[in-house]
């Protein structure tokens, strides 16, 4: 349903709007693979696990499960696509999360200003790691390296190594209540109602340019098909105790990092430096500020991860988000995004994430060691970049 789109050259994205257009809606056939390799992936462990992968309940936890990964996808998107990499959003959100609990268990504070404290820590971090990167050349490994470890021994030294909790039951909310039903169909309607206007007014902008265009069968049942599992989607949440709020937050954050994505200069100036930065520069585009701009984004976006964890496990320990940042990258590479910049997409993410939950939920239901769920994952991670690599390779020759 988010726009899953592959870049062309910097060049064109930059230099008329008719081709950023093009850009913009080409389809992103790897994508839509991983979509078949994740149906494939349900079908295993709905087997493996004599249907109750399937079930309503099992689909909800597993939807909000990769809910944390997915805003830290988002985020990491940015950064890889300008062709650099954040090592410290794990930390980063350990540490965001450990602050907001901090000041509602021990300082008393209310959920809103608590979290508000805690988008800030992750704006400056941003802020300040980008400077480093965007101004100073420091590489972004190193700089978010060293980003990962300070952070984490921040969070150590003012948790004093305890586990924060419990929190009060508005911010617990955030990452354990629902959605009521009625409101679940009305966002199924809504979410319906855009996918039908997005399928006509990309046909007609399209059109109106020139480019060609899939037949109008085509393009009525892939969106019949879309409007389908957004009403399976809704259906099969409500059947449980509705959609999980961290989903919601998700599909939100989603839409509006899509949209900067795909729909502001920004965006394509991002897309533009990743995939070639001098031609890039050549071309205007402030290559510092937009660097500085991505890792900002990843930061408020670890922030946001932070705030949804400590909210959904009601508190906050030194361990929180140990490993996130390399299932972030892991969800973007499996989901198109190339490590070597200049492509990838938020919906692409968005179904790595998924990927990767339903790894690891399917796993621990068929009760299989952690060695062999890191195995696992390890393993589909390196076959997703050699599947990049080739296809990058194949397309030069």
């Amino acid at each position: 349903m988010f726009n899953l789109i592959k870049t062309i050259s910097p060049a064109e994205t930059v230099q008329s709007k008719p081709k950023a257009n093009g850009y913009l809606n080409r389809i992103d056939i790897r994508a839509y693979t991983m979509i078949l390799a994740l149906l494939g992936i349900w079908a295993i462990f709905t087997y493996t696990t004599q249907g109750a992968f399937l079930t309503s309940r099992n689909l909800s936890n597993l939807f909000r499960q990769m809910s944390i990964t997915s805003i830290l996808a988002i985020g990491m998107v940015f950064v890889i696509v300008a062709g650099h990499i954040d090592l410290s959003v794990g930390s980063l959100m350990g540490l965001t999360g450990g602050v907001a609990a901090i000041l509602q268990v021990w300082y008393g504070w209310q959920t809103i200003p608590a979290i508000f404290v805690s988008l800030l820590i992750g704006l400056l971090a941003g802020l300040w790691q980008g400077w480093w990167v965007a101004y100073k050349k420091v590489p972004a490994f190193i700089v978010t390296l060293g980003g990962m470890m300070v952070f984490r021994g921040i969070l150590i030294g003012i948790s004093h190594g305890e586990t924060v909790s419990p929190l009060m039951d508005s911010f617990k909310q955030i990452g354990q209540s629902y959605v009521p039903e009625s409101t679940g169909l009305l966002l199924a309607f809504l979410g319906i109602i855009y996918v039908i206007y997005v399928t006509v007014k990309q046909r007609y902008t399209r059109i109106k340019y020139g480019f060609t265009v899939p037949s109008l069968a085509l393009e009525i049942m892939r969106t019949i098909f879309y409007a389908f599992l957004i009403g399976l989607f809704v259906y099969l949440m409500n059947d449980y105790q509705g959609i999980p709020v961290p989903v919601l937050i998700v599909v939100v954050m989603a839409f509006i990092f899509t949209g900067l994505a795909t729909k502001t200069r920004f965006g394509r100036y991002v897309y533009a430096i990743g995939g070639n930065s001098e031609a890039a520069r050549l071309s205007g585009i402030n290559i510092r500020y937009n660097i500085l701009a991505v890792f900002v984004i990843s930061g408020l976006m670890a922030a946001l991860s932070g705030i949804l964890l400590t909210a959904r496990l009601n508190g906050a320990s030194v361990a929180a988000g140990q490993n996130a940042e390399l299932d972030a990258i892991a969800a973007c590479v499996i989901g198109g995004t190339s490590l070597m910049g200049g492509t990838g997409s938020i919906g692409g993410a968005m179904i790595g994430a998924l990927v990767m939950a339903s790894l690891d939920n399917g796993l621990s239901m068929m009760n299989t060691p952690t060695f062999w769920q890191f195995i696992v994952k390890g393993l589909i991670l390196v076959l997703a970049v050699w599947i990049d690599i080739a296809t990058k390779t194949r397309a030069q020759n």
